[in-house]
This record gives C-alpha cells, structure tokens and sequence, in this order.
C-alpha cells in the first residue's frame, strides 16, 4: 500500500475534526447531509465493487461473513453509540462517559476497515475502498471531535485521541500486509474473507444513515438528492472498475 494513502487517511481524520471549531454545535444540517452522502457513497460501493469482488472469489461463506461484519458492527454500537452514523447522543450535563469506550469501538471499527487494504486485491478495489473510508471518515471525525469536546476533553488531548482512532486503519492495512507477507499458505480465502467481513460493516453503517427518519419522520428532499449524488458518485468510481 502506497505510503501517501496512509498520510491521506491520517490528514483526512485530522482535518475533519478541526471542523468542529468551524460548524456550530447545534447546526447539524450540514453533518446530516454529510452523513447522507457518505452513506450513499458507501452502500453504492458495496453493491457495484466490493461485493462483486468478492462473491467473484472461490469463497463459499462470503455470504455468512458479510453477515457477521453487520453483527460485529452492531455489537460495536453497543459501546460507540452509534457515532459511525452520527447518532452522536448528548448526554446530560452532569453525566459522565468515559471518552476511552469510545474510542475504543471506533478504533475496532477503523482497523477492521484497514484490513483488506492489502496486494491481494486489484489495485481499483483498493482504491475504491480507501475512498469509502476516506468520505466516511470526514462525519466520523467531526462527531467524535465534537463527542470528545463536549465530555470536557481539553483540545489537545482531544487531538491525540483523535489522532489515535486516525492511525487505526494505516494499523489494519499493515496487519493485513504482515499476515501477507508472513505466511506462505495461500491466503485468498482470509481476506475475501476480511473484505466480506468490511461489506457487512459498511452495510450496517450505510443503512443506519439512509433509513433514518428525519424529524416529525419527514424524508428531507434536500437529504434524497444528496443520497442520490453519493450513489451517482460510487457508479462513476464503479465504472473506472470495469
């Protein structure tokens, strides 16, 4: 994997969280539209090039694989609180979260996703899915920045937390590539299995932002173009695929 994928992945994270100085705290629409597009964009991807690729594989159990993915993801809700899609709960004033559980599932959740990064796959699958991340990474990061400033973190440890869940996908890539490189047994199969494992991570993800019902369970019509805009962009990328 290209060095300066690494460093875009880590900047990316970085300046997206210093956005939160810039966006008030209490206007989410340009977050939600955010979120909206990062959704389409992610859900487009699965269904047009990552799932192809793998279900292309001599890999039986991809089907199950992508379905442990979605639970893997739901039981890293249980700590995240939803902050892959937004759901950015504020909890009262006087109530106490450890920004450290936090932390802890969304690095799970990035380093899973560095995983497949690896030689095995063709160069454009790479790329297509380090694009996923890097568009799902700009919401994410805005909302554990502004989660990490409203539990009382001081900017500069939030900074270095946020930095921390920045290096965590470079750190998935380079276990990937350390399993690749050490091991002589063919390894086709692990990670077909890995990416099927991402699909279904992605899914869970995608499909918590696209059906979540806005307020009063109004469907935004300015949210339906920006979804249809992410999903138009994952079919331009999935066309430089073919």
């Amino acid at each position: 994997m290209n060095v300066t994928i690494y460093i875009l992945l880590v900047a990316t994270v970085i300046a997206s969280g210093s956005l939160v100085f810039l966006i008030h705290r209490d206007d989410q629409k340009l977050l939600k539209l955010m979120l909206a597009f990062s959704g389409a964009f992610l859900i487009g991807i699965c269904f047009m090039i990552l799932a192809p690729e793998v279900f292309s594989k001599q890999a039986p159990l991809a089907g199950l694989f992508v379905l442990i993915g979605f639970l893997i993801q739901l039981a890293l809700e249980l700590i995240t609180d939803g902050a892959e899609h937004g759901h950015h709960h504020v909890h009262k004033e006087g109530e106490k979260v450890a920004p450290w559980l936090l932390l802890t599932g969304l690095c799970i959740h990035a380093f899973l996703e560095g995983m497949p990064l690896v030689s095995h796959f063709a160069k454009d699958v790479q790329h297509s899915l380090v694009l996923g991340i890097l568009i799902h990474n700009i919401p994410i990061s805005l909302t554990l920045m502004g989660l990490f400033m409203h539990y009382g973190l001081k900017p500069g440890k939030a900074f270095a937390f946020l930095g921390i869940f920045a290096l965590m996908t470079p750190l998935g890539s380079l276990a990937g590539l350390a399993i690749e490189s050490n091991i002589s047994a063919s390894l086709d199969v692990f990670f077909t299995y890995s990416m099927a494992v991402v699909i279904g991570v992605f899914l869970h993800v995608s499909t918590s932002i696209l059906f979540e019902a806005e307020e009063h369970h109004k469907y935004n019509f300015q949210k339906f173009l920006t979804i249809c805009l992410g999903i138009l962009v994952a079919f331009g990328v999935s066309l430089l695929h073919v």
